[in-house]
């Protein structure tokens, strides 16, 4: 065992770093932002009073089945029941084809996971295919396979990789997917990640046991460690961090699991907020439009409902320099970037129609699709692409494991009665936090008052007290509260005395 050879000798080719990732922390949520070559590619949002709940597990308790959907309702805890079809049961048939009624009853307690957030109206959809994953492996307690990443395409890398765990794992249930971060490491750090990931499973184990159904027996990393563990790579060139606490508890998993971060994790310090700083808090009220202009003149359209969405490329006022089908070709050909930048912003998801400018040469419309599967190459979620049709449709599936931006950020709009989207109250005093933070630093008042609409002001006070208390502790200055009805919804105005 101690002449194994280093994976380092797989690692690819050395690319200068391009990558910043911003991780902005309150004491009521955590916002992260990826940046490439300083434009924003990525934002992730957790809410503490709204955590996501996949990655999470539950000692759920059956409490419906559904023969004709061959599925059930499971009762994990929280306000909607989970759903859980029968192809993400394990199974263990031995060639017999089973009905969700043989393999489950109700009242029936089961060791389930989350894969799908509750979106809108339905529930978190589950697993009982449990998958807990680590730096470099993803361990599977009720599997036996030994996988790894499509991502790494050397298939000498790949037997060697497989060799290695299935000497390492001997003798010991369940099985292992080997993530791409490997490159970035040696034999002992995924031995060591081995070791970590049997002593999480015996604590979920003894969790369960002791556990009353409908209670979460393992919860995933809150998003700010979430992030070095799963976006971390060579190509990252710094993750700076705006709160003190926040890069302690970081600094100490980046020490544990991270060696290769040393020197590339960093406190952020600066007068301006981080997300202004970076012009993150713009692009946010970008994607939240309809409209996204491209740079030659035309203009994509993105229109989204719960279930799909639509993206309609226009030319705009682009006109080029050639043929009129050279200008559609060389439109289309940006769009199909920019779609693929705007599904990972947007977090879109579920059936996508996009609708190219038609295109007659045949080649013109093959190089859009293979320009889009490009672009969409580094989304990390699973996503699937139609060939282009003589009208220029493309349809995609891609796979949402949480609530979209707008869907996260905004609600219907009451004066249009749906047709429009205005921020939550939730969205709008948050803002309110971050600039009362921004400018009490700044200006150092000795008391201030928040006037705002009535809305705002009881949002406040019924939903957001304990926050609200903690924030004038923080910024050691007192607050009142004056509602005036005269003020929109979402306005407000901080008066400092």
């Amino acid at each position: 065992m101690n002449n194994l050879p280093l994976l380092l000798a797989y690692k690819p080719v050395t690319v200068k770093p391009s990558i910043e990732i911003l991780v902005n922390h309150t004491l009521y949520e955590t916002r992260v932002a990826l940046l490439e070559n300083g434009i924003l590619q990525d934002l992730m949002l957790e809410r503490q009073r709204r955590r996501g709940l996949v990655g999470n597990i539950y000692k759920g308790k059956v409490q419906r089945v559904l023969p004709g959907m061959d599925a059930a309702f499971i009762d994990i805890g929280i306000e909607r029941a989970g759903f859980l079809h029968l192809k993400n049961i394990v199974l263990n048939s031995e060639g017999r084809e089973l009905h969700i009624q043989d393999i489950l009853h109700e009242g029936q307690i089961i060791m389930v996971q989350v894969i799908k957030d509750p979106i809108g109206t339905k529930g978190a959809r589950l697993t009982t295919e449990i998958s807990i994953p680590s730096r470099f492996l993803v361990f599977l307690p009720n599997s036996n396979d030994i996988g790894v990443s499509v991502k790494i395409s050397c298939e000498e890398q790949r037997n060697e990789l497989r060799s290695l765990l299935i000497d390492f794992h001997k003798g010991r249930q369940g099985g292992f997917i080997v993530r791409t971060a490997i490159n970035s490491a040696g034999i002992w750090a995924m031995r060591a990640d081995m070791q970590y990931l049997y002593r999480v499973w015996e604590n979920i184990l003894i969790n369960y046991q002791i556990a009353k159904p409908g209670t979460m027996v393992y919860r995933d990393l809150p998003l700010y460690k979430k992030v070095l563990r799963d976006f971390v790579s060579p190509e990252v060139a710094k993750v700076y961090v705006d709160d003190a606490q926040t890069f302690a508890e970081m600094a100490e998993f980046d020490s544990n699991f991270l060696l290769e971060m040393e020197g590339r994790l960093e406190l952020y310090e600066g007068d301006t907020p981080i997300f202004e700083r970076y012009g993150i808090n713009q692009e946010i009220e970008k994607a939240l439009n309809k409209r996204v202009n491209l740079k030659s003149g035309g203009y994509l359209i993105i229109e989204q409902t719960e279930a799909m969405a639509t993206i309609d490329v226009n030319t705009g006022g682009f006109v080029g320099k050639h043929s009129q089908e050279d200008t559609i070709f060389k439109t289309n050909l940006e769009a199909a970037k920019a779609i693929a930048w705007q599904l990972r912003l947007r977090n879109l998801g579920g059936m996508i129609m996009v609708d190219f400018i038609d295109m007659v040469d045949e080649n013109h419309r093959q190089v859009v699709v293979d320009c889009l599967a490009q672009a969409l190459w580094k989304d990390k979620a699973k996503y699937t692409i139609s060939s282009i049709t003589p009208l220029g449709i493309v349809e995609m599936t891609r796979k949402r494991t949480r609530e979209s931006l707008r869907h996260t950020l905004c609600e219907p709009c009451p004066t249009c009665k749906g047709q429009g989207y205005i921020k939550t109250a939730e969205t709008q005093v948050y803002d309110l936090f971050r600039e009362l933070i921004h400018e009490t630093r700044e200006y150092r008042p000795k008391q201030i008052t928040i006037v705002a609409h009535p809305k705002l002001i009881e949002y406040i006070r019924e939903e957001e007290s304990v926050t609200f208390s903690d924030l004038q502790i923080l910024i050691k200055t007192p607050i009142s509260l004056q509602a005036v009805t005269e003020y929109d919804e979402g306005q407000y105005e901080i008066i400092f005395n």
